[in-house]
Order: C-alpha cells, then structure tokens, then sequence
C-alpha cells in the first residue's frame, strides 16, 4: 500500500512539474503583451485567467502531496533504504520544481515592472486626453463669448 502512495506522490509531483511549464509559458506570453503597444484587456485578462487556473491546480497537488506524504512519513522515514530510489527521484523533482519557481517569482518580477510602466503610460494617454478635451472646452467657450459684438461706432438713438 505505501508503494502506491509514493507513487502517487512522484506523480504528483511531474504534474507539478508540468503545470509549472505551463505557467512559464503563460509568464513569456505576458511579457510579450505588455510589451506590445496594441495590447487589448481582453486578451490580458485571458492570460490572467488561464494563470489562475493553474494557480488553483498548484494548490490542489500541494495540499494532496501534503496528505499523501503525512500517510507515509513514518514509513519513508523508517526504511530510508528499502525506499531509496523512490526518494531520489523525489527529490530530483523537487530540485526542478524548486528552479522552476524561482523562474516563475522572476518573470512576475520582470512582467510586474512591466505592468507598472504600461498602466502609468496609460494613465499618461488619459491625463493628456482629459487636458486636450479641457483646452478644447475652454477654447470653444472663449471664442462663443466672443462671437456677438455690440456695434461700437453706431448711434443707437432715434
């Protein structure tokens, strides 16, 4: 019964693995849309969406990693050579899901930054579209006022 239980584990841990490549490719396309002018809310939103998804399944395999391994903790513990491949390669899982993550928190880092500049860009565009309606407003006001001239040099009296 444990051999099973490790061997849910360890594929726990490549679909770990894979869902971390996923949020890796998810993390380039992010990049890639900030960094374009064009980029529309809706296709950013999708990538956000879609990375989220994978959020929730990291989450899931963590917790049923967690349960699985409280199940065989004692048993792993107490015969460290009879379960010792099974362990390395646990481990040399987690040595790439650990790198995997660290790239991941990079990326948020970098695409975070990127975020940053394209929302003040944004907030700039709007700043100077509110500024051109206002002079355009004022401008159009001052020339309606001073449309009608009352004659200056006609006698107005009969």
């Amino acid at each position: 019964m444990e051999q099973t239980y490790i061997a849910i584990m360890i594929q726990s841990l490549e679909k770990k693995e894979q869902v971390l490549d996923k949020i890796i490719e998810l993390d380039t396309v992010q990049k890639n849309q900030l960094e374009d002018p064009n980029l529309t809310p809706d296709d950013f939103d999708d990538v956000v969406e879609q990375k989220s998804k994978l959020i929730e399944q990291l989450d899931n395999l963590d917790s049923g990693f967690e349960k699985l391994f409280e199940r065989v903790k004692e048993d792993l513990e107490g015969n460290k050579e009879t379960y010792k491949e099974e362990i390395r390669i646990m481990q040399d899982h987690i040595r790439k899901i650990t790198d995997k993550s660290v790239k991941i928190q990079s990326q948020e880092a970098r695409n975070k930054a990127l975020m940053t500049n394209k929302f003040n860009g944004i907030k700039k565009q709007a700043r100077q579209v509110r500024k051109g309606a206002n002079v355009a407003s004022k401008y159009y006001q001052s020339m309606t006022k001073t449309g009608y001239v009352d004659p200056q040099f006609m006698d107005n009296k009969k």
